[in-house]
């Protein structure tokens, strides 16, 4: 009898540390993201202060709110210390730029980031004006580097690139001929 309520105790016992290491696991899990995020915001951050970043867009969306999957390395925003690239294109089509879009080159004006550590994102807003016109970018960075970048010139309109934020040297951009 004594061997039966041992083996009953034991295996309650096993059970309970069995759903308490469960929870722990589940409680570890959530720690070890957010430990990530905040890892990749402080990464995110040093690109941005550097001016060193390419913003590979899968979707283009315009100003009336229609959003269309694009070519993530013939869109792009590439941005470095003095310059700017803004480019769209497809790869079925020619293009001004030969790759059936549109390359705006400019230098890199009025450039100010902002770090929101509480919701680990940035706000970052620079100027540029390019050989078609000058622009202002607003781009929402998130700690998983998704970006949002919406591109406004002095005509009425608005081009807003969604993607990935990527580091120059990991970046796949095909870069197309100046646009005149």
């Amino acid at each position: 009898m004594l061997v039966v309520f041992m083996a009953g105790f034991s295996s309650k016992a096993y059970s309970q540390e069995f759903f308490q290491d469960r929870e722990l696991t589940k409680k570890e899990k959530k720690e070890a993201r957010k430990t990530q995020l905040y890892a990749n915001f402080k990464a995110i951050d040093t690109l941005l202060q550097n001016k060193t970043f390419v913003l590979e867009a899968q979707y283009l969306q315009d100003t009336y709110g229609s959003q269309v999957p694009v070519t993530s390395n013939l869109n792009f925003i590439r941005v470095d210390p003095q310059n700017v690239v803004m480019q769209t294109g497809t790869s079925s089509g020619m293009g001004y730029n030969g790759v059936g879009g549109v390359t705006a080159e400019g230098s890199l004006s009025n450039y100010k980031v902002s770090a929101d550590e509480k919701h680990l994102s940035h706000t970052v807003t620079f100027s540029t004006i390019t050989q078609i016109g000058t622009y202002d970018v607003r781009m929402l960075v998130g700690a998983d580097a998704t970006v949002t970048a919406s591109i406004t010139g002095l005509s009425r309109g608005r081009l807003t690139y969604r993607g990935n934020l990527v580091a120059p040297y990991n970046s796949r951009v095909f870069k197309g001929q100046r646009t005149n």
